[in-house]
């Protein structure tokens, strides 16, 4: 089975460091495992999903600078077609409103709690491939 593919956005490697602990190599066992794609800026982030790269699950920082990860979610979700399902790591609870309006599916706040952003994750997966199928 072919490894899912997690594209993560931040501009703070300590946030990426975080989350890539926190998902290890995977999420389930009813899903294939995963690999992260790392970003650090959204240009980057743009460029991989312009070239046609596989990804399966957009992980962005909401808190991220110069460009936060709400913006670059509502994006992508306004461009990319079949766009695959995005989980928004936010500020505090209360902007969670605003993710709403960049049309992510899932959010989890700072700091990021493990077990909490593994299983929102895994959710999102399963979801989103159960819809392909």
């Amino acid at each position: 089975m072919e490894k899912l593919v997690i594209a993560l956005y931040s501009d703070d490697s300590t946030v990426r460091a975080s989350v890539i602990a926190a998902l290890g190599k995977r999420l389930d066992q009813s899903l294939p495992e995963h690999e992260i794609k790392e970003f650090a800026t959204a240009p980057a982030l743009r460029l991989y999903v312009d070239n046609k790269k596989q990804v399966d699950l957009f992980v962005l920082d909401a808190e991220a600078v110069p460009e936060g990860g709400m913006g670059v979610a509502r994006q992508l979700k306004d461009e990319v077609f079949n766009c695959p399902p995005v989980l928004l790591i936010t500020g505090r609870e209360q902007d969670n409103w605003l993710a709403a309006w960049s049309k992510a599916e899932a959010t989890v706040t700072h700091p990021i709690d493990p077990f909490n952003i593994a299983a929102k994750c895994a959710a999102l997966l399963k979801s989103d491939s159960a819809l392909a199928n």
